[in-house]
Order: structure tokens, then sequence, then C-alpha cells
């Protein structure tokens, strides 16, 4: 009975310490990319306006728009393609985005605009302004 408890005991132990390695924070090259040099959006004005189309509230009544081509940025320590998106929402109210893109494909948006996104040059995206829901 003791020989059995010890092996109960033992897979647990190797159970515990494996599932470190799938609970990782880092997804590696199967994930995101990994450190892996990330191939550039070409889908970028495409994918863009459908996700903010999710993404707002109601997407209605955008003005201003403007984007800057995406650029190289460090982001959680691994450079990413950034897209850096500007309109004004119905209320007035000016909405600056910093859109990541991993292995291609738009991945999440980032709070920190203004680090990631200085310096770009925006030019009009009247792709934005024709959103409907």
């Amino acid at each position: 009975m003791t020989a059995s408890i010890l092996r109960i005991a033992f897979a647990l132990l190797a159970a515990v310490s494996l599932s470190g390695c799938i609970t990782s924070d880092d997804p590696g090259p199967s994930g995101d990319g990994g450190d892996a040099v990330q191939p550039f959006p070409t889908n970028y004005r495409s994918e863009i306006p459908l996700f903010l189309r999710s993404y707002l509230n109601n997407p209605v009544g955008l003005r201003d728009a403007a984007m800057a081509e995406p650029v190289q940025r460090p982001v959680g320590g691994k450079v990413r393609f950034v897209s850096c998106v500007r309109f004004t929402l119905p209320s007035g109210k000016p909405q600056d985005l910093a859109i990541v893109h991993v292995n291609g494909r738009l991945d999440r948006v980032v709070g920190n605009f203004q680090e990631l996104c200085a310096g770009v040059v925006t030019a009009p995206f009247p792709e934005l302004e024709k959103l409907s829901r």
C-alpha cells in the first residue's frame, strides 16, 4: 500500500512540474511568432476596418480618420509591426489606437499609443469614416 501511495505522489509531482510548461507566458514560435522575424502585415488596410467595426460600440460617424503605415516597434520585449490609427468619435472625442500585428495578422490593441506611435506620419484613412454597424 505504501508503494502505491508513493507512485501516486510521484505522478502528482510530475504533473505539477509539467503544468508550468503548459501555462508559460511565452507562447514561443507556435503561438505569436516568438522572437522570429515578423512578416509585414500586407492586409492591414482591410483588417483594421473589420476589426474596428466590432471593437467600437458604434462605429458609425467616425471623422478625421488617419493611419500610419505599420512600423516595427518593441512590444512586450519582442519586435512587432504596429499600426497607428487616429479618428474622432461622433461625440467629438479623439481616439488614438496602437494595433499590434503578429505573424502578419492583426492581433490586438495596446494602450501605449504615445510611445509606440511617436514620430509616425499619418495619412487619411477614409475607409474608417464609412463604417456601419
